[in-house]
């Protein structure tokens, strides 16, 4: 049973037990001292349940205190608790949303550039302009200075996009083109009729193309018996490649090779490893002269070698005599030493000037 519920029962029963006083005085009688006395323990009984009452009250006030306190307490962690996570999530999401930024920025960015670069793509001498920039850079990246020219004049006046100087042989010639146009058209075709209007423009401007390319830049004689059409775009090569076979054989007729960024840079490599074969090749009489005149040196070298081997055995011999006289002056500074002669001494003073005394063996 909980104290509240204890509570109440007790409130009952005081309102009973006052009832059954007020009944008893209303009914008692003056002569009746039994009635009195009862009356008088009822009062007694109820100032002790009031006593108890009141403790009881007190006892219930500290325990709904302490439970307040209880609940406060908790509700305090609860809330200093709700405030950390929140405050975190509030961080995390601060910090995406400064990713979000950053990315929606990156985004923003990239939309400019492939806006600027459709710009540049939609006109045709920027275009062209692109296109022979970026063949540029993959010959600078790989040839050396000297083995290629940029807007080179040939006899015939005509300036190529490119010409890479062969070893005994002529120029290779490379032109780049970039038939976007046409090939956008084909993609944004949507009827049958868009189609073959497109198709047989990329036709018409491809083979214009393969055509100035071998008009202008195969001179025999002077260039290579080929020339190299650069297109500086996979995804156009390769539709050129998928859907126009007869233009790319009628390009092999014309010795016009079609080439994408990827052959280019294969084909330059080549060309590299070309020349490197041939200045190998100029330089075999350099190489077998400087190989003569290493033998030389090495004969000259096994000769002094020998020359030094002789000396060696010289200084040698010398080494051992001058170990023969020290041993025998050391056997002889040994006798003096401890004063003993074999014989008597037969040295004697030799006239001249400063006389010497000489050892007689």
């Amino acid at each position: 049973m909980s104290d509240t519920t204890l509570i109440v029962v007790l409130c009952i029963l005081g309102g009973l037990a006052a009832g059954v006083l007020i009944t008893l005085m209303t009914r008692r009688r003056p002569a009746d001292d039994g009635a009195v006395q009862s009356i008088a323990q009822l009062h007694t009984r109820l100032d002790d349940m009031g006593k108890w009452l009141s403790g009881a009250h007190g006892q219930l006030q500290q325990s709904v205190n302490t439970r307040l306190d209880d609940v406060t307490a908790r509700l305090g962690e609860s809330l200093k608790s709700s405030t950390k996570h929140t405050s975190d999530h509030l961080q995390q999401l601060h910090a995406r949303l400064a990713v979000i930024d950053s990315a929606q920025k990156n985004i923003s960015e990239l939309t400019t550039q492939v806006t600027s670069l459709q710009q540049i793509l939609s006109n045709k001498q920027a275009r062209g302009a692109f296109g022979q920039a970026q063949l540029e850079a993959l010959i600078a990246d790989v040839l050396p200075k000297g083995a290629y020219e940029f807007q080179h004049t040939l006899k015939n006046k005509n300036r190529p996009d490119c010409a890479i100087f062969m070893p005994n042989a002529g120029p290779l010639i490379i032109d780049a083109k970039f038939p976007l146009e046409a090939v956008t058209a084909l993609r944004n075709a949507a009827t049958d009729d868009e189609r073959k209007q497109a198709v047989a423009r990329i036709r018409a401007d491809i083979g214009k193309h393969i055509a100035d390319i071998a008009e202008r830049y195969l001179i025999p004689g002077e260039t290579q018996d080929i020339a190299l059409m650069f297109i500086p775009s996979e995804s156009v090569y390769a539709e050129i490649h998928e859907r126009f076979e007869d233009v790319v054989q009628k390009a092999h007729r014309s010795k016009v090779m079609i080439v994408s960024p990827t052959l280019m840079v294969m084909a330059i490599q080549v060309i590299k490893q070309i020349r490197k074969d041939e200045q190998v090749r100029e330089a075999v009489d350099q190489i077998r002269t400087e190989v003569g005149h290493m033998v030389k040196d090495v004969g000259l070298l096994g000769d002094r070698v020998r020359k030094l081997q002789t000396h060696f055995g010289q200084t040698s011999k010398d080494m051992d005599d001058i170990l023969t006289s020290a041993g025998r002056i050391e056997k002889r500074a040994a006798r003096i030493e401890g004063l003993e002669f074999d014989e008597p001494p037969s040295a004697q003073i030799l006239p001249g000037p400063g006389a010497r005394l000489r050892e007689a063996e």
